[in-house]
């Protein structure tokens, strides 16, 4: 029992150390343990982007793939890593809690990084090469997607709970500390793309130049070092508590209200069924306030004689009003993550599109230096290290003046503008398609390679990606741990990431049925192997258009959002 006295020593969330006793404000938490989380997140991310951005190039060169076949398989890759947070993020709030599922499914990235490597630099694991190509066989094949994917899985636990945990670091009721909360995701994404910077500058240059051993050694090593970055910081970590089985309480709101459909829910809301004390029975979560929508769920907090067992409420009968609230708090979350799946999509081009449109691009760097098209997505990193900060320092105290908001913008409202942002994105590599085409229409460069136009031209559509991520994936990280119950923070966190797994998925979906539809009757489509014959123009049209509706959708959406209200203190 933690006395008067003691109260402003510990922390009011719920949290407690790495030995389990109640945090203490002075030695946990906070800038300090922050800066192990940052380091962590920087290598991960470089280990990540290292393997990742250059890819599609990898699936081209080495295991013979197609423009559509190696672009579907890097947008189903990546989808799969920002589906599997799903599993670690239930891990997370229902048993293991995020310090322990970030611990066990960094064991899974390294194997799989290390597995990774040993098929691009060991005989018989990887592909043979001689003048005329490479020669995979289906072995060699399987061991290399068994690789990706068991990084996909590694990464499952990591992307989901790292950000969170970073956040449970600041105390939510104490003021000075919920202010740097806000600083901490963007800061959190700077050091994201601190890891991406290296990856797309020296990592991809390592690969096209070196040899792709090399090239996926060096981020398997930053995957063991980002382990160490981890580990290092434990004695100092504030740790919120599992709270048990997220699903279980909202399979159990939904089956109660069904089992009550003919109840009627009581005018004054005060008599719906709730814990008398201040804190709330689920672990390490606070009560929720009553809300006036989604109504019907408020039948399973209205007490009936037939509610209890033993004199003891049957869970499956009788939610809180907190339980009921936590699945309204993931249904509110619902359309406003759906509006994100585009943004996704149009994000996901930089690792396919903007790489097969700048591989028909001039890319030399004078006489003698070539930067290879995927190491472009450096200036998307470069434009969030720019806009991070900048956002932080200027742009928040500026805002602030005029709507009177202590972040500056809603996240809604942040969230927004980065929707604005990725259209004019997609314009952009559109008129530069366009440019381009004419070009070769002008010239006759049909079938030349490389095209006399410097690859340079694709830095405003990268740079423009990078200030909408600012604004939009960081508003979301920033939005999903706020709004999410408490006891559900990571699970939530998994649902914001989903967003760039299904925007990946539709990505493919798009470039599937372009390609079906364009190439029918012998016609080269919009995206043939040879770009120069193809339209990749359309297609960037087609991606404004649906970011332009999405942008609409987004707007009306947002208006009607309902924010959560939280009262009392966790258990």
């Amino acid at each position: 029992m933690i006395t008067m006295a003691e109260h402003d020593i510990y922390t009011k969330d719920g949290t407690v150390d790495i030995h389990k006793n109640p945090a203490n404000k002075r030695d946990t938490g906070n800038w300090k343990s922050c800066r192990f989380i940052l380091g962590n997140e920087c290598c991960e991310r470089l280990a990540y982007y290292g393997m990742g951005t250059n890819l599609v190039n990898y699936l081209k060169t080495r295991l013979n793939q197609g423009n559509v076949t190696a672009a579907n398989n890097v947008t189903n890759w990546s989808g799969t890593c920002y589906i599997t947070p799903l599993i670690g993020a239930f891990i997370a709030d229902a048993y293991l809690g995020r310090y322990w599922t970030i611990a066990s499914f960094s064991i899974i990235y390294v194997i799989g990084m290390t597995l990774l490597t040993l098929s691009a630099s060991v005989d018989g694991l990887k592909p043979s090469c001689d003048k005329t190509g490479c020669h995979p066989t289906g072995g060699e094949t399987a061991v290399f997607f068994i690789s990706l994917y068991l990084i996909a899985l590694g990464t499952g636990g990591i992307k989901p709970c790292v950000s969170s945990f970073g956040a449970d670091q600041f105390d939510d009721n104490d003021e000075t500390e919920r202010e740097k909360k806000s600083s901490f995701f963007n800061w959190f994404y700077f050091s994201i793309n601190v890891g991406a910077l290296i990856a797309s500058s020296v990592l991809v240059w390592i690969q096209m130049n070196v040899g792709w051993g090399w090239g996926f050694g060096i981020p398997a090593v930053a995957m063991a070092i980002a382990v160490v970055f981890f580990f290092s910081g434990s004695r100092l970590y504030r740790l919120q508590k599992p709270g048990g089985s997220p699903l279980t309480r909202i399979v159990q709101v939904i089956v109660a209200s069904f089992r009550k459909y003919n109840v009627q829910v009581p005018a004054d809301k005060s008599l719906l069924h709730e814990t008398a004390d201040e804190e709330c029975i689920i672990e390490g979560s606070r009560k929720l306030e009553h809300t006036d929508k989604l109504r019907f769920f408020d039948k399973a907090a209205v007490e009936t004689q037939t509610d209890n067992v033993k004199d003891l409420a049957n869970p499956w009968r009788l939610c809180t009003v907190t339980q009921v609230e936590e699945l309204k708090s993931i249904i509110r979350l619902l359309p406003i993550w759906a509006s994100g799946i585009i943004f996704a999509t149009v994000y996901s081009q930089m690792n396919t599109m903007f790489v097969l449109q700048g591989n028909t691009m001039d890319q030399h760097i004078g006489p003698h230096f070539e930067i290879p098209s995927a190491s472009l997505s450096l200036f998307d990193t470069l434009s969030v290290l720019f806009w991070a900060p900048v956002y932080d320092i200027f742009i928040v105290p500026l805002a602030r003046k005029f709507t009177g908001h202590e972040r500056g913008f809603t996240t809604l409202q942040r969230m927004g503008i980065g929707l604005v942002i990725s259209t004019f994105s997609m314009l952009t590599a559109g008129v530069l398609e366009v440019v381009r085409l004419n070009i070769v229409k002008r010239n006759n460069y049909y079938d030349l390679k490389y095209i006399p136009m410097s690859i340079f031209w694709q830095v405003p559509q990268y740079f423009l990606v990078g200030c909408a991520e600012v604004f939009t994936f960081i508003g979301q990280l920033e939005f999903f741990y706020d709004q999410a119950p408490d006891a559900m923070r990571s699970l939530c966190s998994a649902l914001s990431l989903t967003t760039v797994a299904l925007g990946n998925y539709l990505s493919t979906v798009l470039v599937t049925i372009v390609s079906n539809i364009t190439t029918k009757d012998g016609r080269l489509g919009w995206i043939p192997d040879n770009l120069n014959r193809g339209h990749l123009d359309y297609f960037y049209w087609l991606l404004a258009i649906l970011s332009v509706v999405n942008f609409f959708v987004y707007l009306w959406i947002a208006s009607r959002y309902t924010y959560k209200k939280v009262k009392g203190h966790p258990a």
